[in-house]
């Protein structure tokens, strides 16, 4: 019994060792046949992503550090710096040629002349002469076209004769002036003497009529003559006064006044008249013409059918171009600042150019700012290259025009 009890005390520590011995090899068995299995893909999928995101991650920032430096080139150049006078590596090819100062920023725009007149006459009526046509080049004051004026030339003959007759009665009242103060007081002279004359004989007859040496009726005579001499005597007294001063004055003043009225009317169909010859208003070239020779014109009338200017002008030597610079780019601009201007259609010539104008007002459906560019274009090239409505690409350099 007690040799029973110790084997089988014994056989679970013998079975003990015989399980981990099991274990182990079975561990040992079990790693080679497990094979290559799919555990690890997660794992190399992590490791690639990792690896592009860190490529890609490393172009942006390459990019973006070559863009930070071209922006601020303009900014440094306006905020000097220590690392600035420090000469710089110049980026262009060794064939391009030397622009002073820095590239800014470049931008597209449209050729349009700085100055684009619309010719209209100054008056309406049917075209009877024109001498022009699409692409002439006219000196100012050149007879672009005459307009029929026989209405206007009887208006004018009118006031003409208006005004000569308020100048006659003008002239009448204040020309012979003088004279009539100097005839005037003739008369009064002239009733003075008469009048001291019957007074002489008034009183000789009162001496007469006291001595009973004169008959009544002599003396009523003599007594009548007087007064009525001494009434005429003033009655010219007073006219004399009014000559000199007095209410004829105001009448000179009403006939001047109406003189000025007429010669003003005159003035007035004399400047229509003269506008039925239309003149060109500057030098430039004809850029569309809108009326035809017999076409009724009128300056006024834009819904009626009727023609209401006879072409359009403008000098092809004063040319700009028209751009719109994005907020974001604004600030690198300024007037007067240096530019080259490029022709899409002639690529190979370029001109210089400046700023000329920052609009005051932001396009705000476009989110930019228009800005001209005034261009340099030599007198004899007017007209040949550079034309209104063309497209061109403008650089703008961080320097200022002289």
């Amino acid at each position: 019994m007690s040799e029973s009890a110790n084997s089988e005390h014994e056989a679970p520590a013998g079975s003990r060792l015989s399980l981990t011995e099991r274990v182990q090899s079975l561990r040992l068995l079990d790693r080679p046949q497990r094979g290559l299995g799919l555990g690890f893909v997660p794992w190399i999928l992590c490791v690639v992503l990792a690896a592009s995101t860190g490529y890609f991650a490393w172009k942006a920032n390459d990019q973006a550090q070559a863009n930070d430096a071209v922006g601020n080139e303009g900014d440094d150049a306006k905020q000097p710096n220590a690392a600035q006078t420090q000469p710089k590596q110049s980026t262009r090819n060794p064939g391009s040629t030397p622009v002073s100062g820095d590239l800014v920023t470049q931008s597209k725009g449209y050729i349009v002349p700085v100055r684009q007149i619309l010719v209209s006459p100054q008056v309406g009526g049917r075209v009877i002469e024109l001498n022009f046509k699409e692409g002439d080049h006219v000196n100012k004051d050149f007879i672009l076209a005459k307009i029929e004026d026989k209405e206007f030339r009887e208006d004018y003959n009118r006031t003409l004769a208006m005004a000569n007759a308020a100048k006659h009665r003008w002239q009448e009242l204040w020309k012979y002036r003088e004279d009539e103060i100097r005839q005037a007081q003739a008369d009064l002279d002239d009733t003075k003497t008469q009048r001291d004359q019957a007074l002489q004989e008034w009183k000789r007859s009162q001496a007469l009529r006291s001595a009973n040496a004169l008959a009544a009726k002599e003396y009523e005579e003599a007594e009548s003559a007087y007064k009525s001499m001494d009434f005429r005597f003033k009655r010219l007294e007073f006219t004399l006064n009014l000559l000199r001063k007095g209410p004829r004055d105001e009448r000179i003043a009403a006939a001047k006044a109406e003189m000025d009225q007429a010669n003003a009317e005159m003035e007035k169909a004399k400047w229509k008249l003269d506008q039925c010859i239309v003149k060109a208003p500057i030098t430039g070239t004809i850029l569309s013409k809108k009326a035809e020779e017999g076409n009724q014109v009128n300056p006024a009338a834009f819904s009626n059918g009727l023609a209401a200017s006879l072409c359009e002008l403008a000098d092809l030597a004063d040319m700009e171009v028209d751009l719109a610079i994005a907020e974001r780019d604004i600030s690198k601009i300024f007037k007067g600042q240096v530019c080259k201007v490029k022709a899409e259609a002639f690529e190979e010539r370029s001109y210089e150019g400046f700023v000329s104008r920052i609009m005051p007002m932001a396009d705000r459906g476009k989110g930019a700012v228009p800005v001209r560019v005034k261009i340099m274009i030599p007198q004899e090239e007017a007209g040949m290259y550079l034309r209104p409505e063309m497209g061109a690409v403008v650089v703008f350099y961080n320097k200022k025009h002289q």
